[in-house]
């Protein structure tokens, strides 16, 4: 048994040994080192060459089996003489030894086992210059190519550059199926520059033909092609192109849209568009949750059918809930709209739509039936307006008794947004503007209603921005008394002056009595930090008017909050849980803390 076992562990040491041995081989053969030389003269290359090759790219990323880090040496030959045309030199010789001996000798079939030591030797030659150049013809009014001027450095990618460009010149002229018809490239070595000669072939100017649907759809093709305004007939324009698939993103019954230029223009010198969309998923749910720790909880919800007669037409019945367990009553409304895309033309919609409110305010109550039709214009990427015909009629109490309202109205709206996030903005601009003529039947009065928010936000480096909002209100040609307070202004609350209560700054008429306001005015600013890529800080300010005049004059009340809160970044946006102080004013009730979905403004 001793020999026996003598022997056994013998054998295992032997195995572990060899085990060892076979291991320690096979660090040492690995890839120890990579050389990339270039002349001293030509030191500005290197940090170019180094980042264009992928054998460098390999060692940094600590990829270095032999047979990746061969195949990327034989690739580097075509990258690196790539680079340096890239950088106006036609002479290079490369070089790539893997372990000595020059990596485009090496067989593929023998490649090596192990690779130690990659040298690369770049001897880039002299910088070239351009000589003669030309790319033409070119539509008229073209300015010429500044970076292709005799005697300038001959980047081959200036030259890409300049080809891309004049071909597609030719086709914001029309011609749409606009190429390089030829081109001659000679480098003259001796003298170190490089002649281009490039031939357009702009081909025939092109109309566009029919839209033609490629994919099977739940929308209509009737109204597929309406809300497209394809203008048939009309020169063809790139530009054209990216307005109709934006157009058809934006109806909302798609979740992509791939539109192409037919191969070949028709005999007419017509070229058809070929499109290919994917249906949205008809329905869609959603809900907003917030909370206030004087207010209470306010919960929303919506259901949307997106193409519920099949014309892209999006039917949406809005509720919500708010004031739940706050200081005043609950308020609650329920809302229905239906909007049909392009009725009018392409840029176009319409809409019908009702509402039902029940409103618990300090200073008044009331019950409100809204119903109206109207249309929308798309002006541009970033501005649409609306105009509305409506009637509302509604039941209120309040400080001057129970009183019964109606109202012919006629709201207009513009909207114009360079937001880049509308949850989250760093940079852009958000401006509102309401305009709302309204004539009272019966005892209700008339007048112009005007409301306007305006916001801007600004980065800051990459983890600061700067944001700030700006309402004003205004009310003319009726009487407070003779107003439905659910259109007279109110301060206070996450929409307005944060660390006040919800509505709690109004307006105190000879008597005592409080209601809301014809004038409102309100300014708010903040600074957001984020520390994380999803945890961040805010600290904000507001402060908020409303008087019994028409416009501001000061004879009003003023007053101020401020405070700080956390966001945490999500797929749906931010969530905020914000904590503010009253600063200044007569509403003050203590610390107030709020908590919802997407930055405050």
């Amino acid at each position: 048994m001793g020999k026996r076992s003598l022997t056994n562990r013998f054998g295992q040491w032997l195995v572990a040994s060899c085990l060892v041995f076979f291991v320690a081989g096979e660090r040492a053969s690995a890839l120890d080192r990579v050389i990339l030389r270039v002349p001293e003269e030509a030191g500005a290359l290197r940090e170019t060459l180094e980042n264009a090759s992928l054998v460098v790219s390999a060692d940094r990323e600590g990829r270095d089996g032999p047979q990746e880090v061969f195949a990327a040496a034989l690739s580097d030959y075509a990258r690196l003489l790539e680079t340096l045309y890239s950088e106006g030199y036609y002479s290079g010789v490369i070089s790539i030894l893997v372990d000595g001996r020059e990596a485009a000798s090496i067989p593929l079939l023998s490649t090596p086992r192990s690779i130690s030591i990659v040298d690369i030797r770049i001897n880039p030659g002299p910088p070239f210059q351009f000589g003669q150049t030309q790319i033409a013809p070119l539509p008229p009014g073209t300015p010429p190519v500044p970076d292709l001027r005799p005697g300038g450095p001959a980047k081959a990618g200036f030259v890409r550059a300049a080809v891309a460009d004049a071909v597609e010149a030719w086709r914001l002229a029309g011609y749409a199926k606009a190429r390089v018809g030829g081109e001659t490239v000679k480098a003259n070595h001796r003298e170190a520059t490089l002649d281009t000669l490039v031939t357009i072939a702009p081909g025939a100017r092109a109309r566009f033909g029919e839209l033609v649907i490629e994919t099977p759809s739940q929308v209509r093709a009737s109204a597929i092609r309406r809300i497209a305004g394809l203008p048939q007939g009309a020169p063809f324009s790139p530009e054209t192109v990216d307005e109709v698939a934006q157009r058809l993103r934006r109806a909302g019954a798609f979740t992509s849209v791939s539109l192409q230029e037919a191969d070949q223009l028709g005999a007419d010198n017509s070229l058809d568009m070929l499109l290919r969309v994917t249906d949205q998923k008809p329905r869609r749910l959603g809900f907003g949750v917030e909370l206030s720790s004087l207010d209470g909880l306010a919960l929303s919800g919506f259901w949307l059918h997106r193409n519920i007669f099949g014309g892209a037409e999006r039917l949406r019945f809005d509720a919500s809930v708010s004031n739940i367990g706050g200081s005043n009553g609950i308020d609650w409304s329920l809302g229905a709209r239906i909007e049909t895309p392009a009725p009018y033309g392409a840029d176009t919609r319409a809409f019908a739509f009702v509402t039902l409110e029940h409103l618990d305010e300090p200073t008044f109550q009331s019950d409100t039936l809204s119903l109206g039709v109207g249309a929308g214009w798309r002006i541009s990427d970033r501005l649409e307006v609306e105009l509305a015909l409506a009637y509302n009629y509604g039941e209120t109490e309040d400080a001057f008794g129970t009183r019964t309202f109606s109202y012919i109205s006629l709201p207009g709206t513009a909207t114009y947004d360079t937001r880049d996030n509308a949850l989250d903005a760093t940079e852009g601009l958000f401006l509102q503007a309401e305009l709302t003529p309204f004539l009272g039947i019966d005892d209700a009065g008339s007048g112009l209603r005007s409301y306007a928010d305006a916001r801007a936000y600004r980065a800051l480096g990459e983890r600061l921005v700067v944001a700030g909002r700006l309402q004003f209100g205004s009310i003319v040609g009726a009487e407070i008394r003779e107003i439905d307070p659910d259109f007279l202004f109110f301060s206070g609350g996450a929409g307005t002056v944060r660390g006040h209560p919800f509505n709690s700054l109004d307006v105190t008429l000879p008597g005592g009595l409080e209601t809301g306001g014809r004038a409102l005015l309100v300014g708010s600013a903040e600074l957001r930090a984020l520390f994380t890529d999803s945890i961040g800080g805010v600290v904000f300010a507001d402060a908020g008017y409303v008087g019994a005049e028409t416009f501001y004059d000061g004879s009003g009340e003023w007053h101020v909050g401020a405070g700080i809160g956390l966001r945490y970044q999500t797929g749906l946006g931010p969530i905020r849980f914000d904590v503010a102080l009253p600063v200044s004013g007569d509403t003050d009730e203590g610390v107030q803390v709020y908590l919802g979905i997407g930055q405050a403004f």
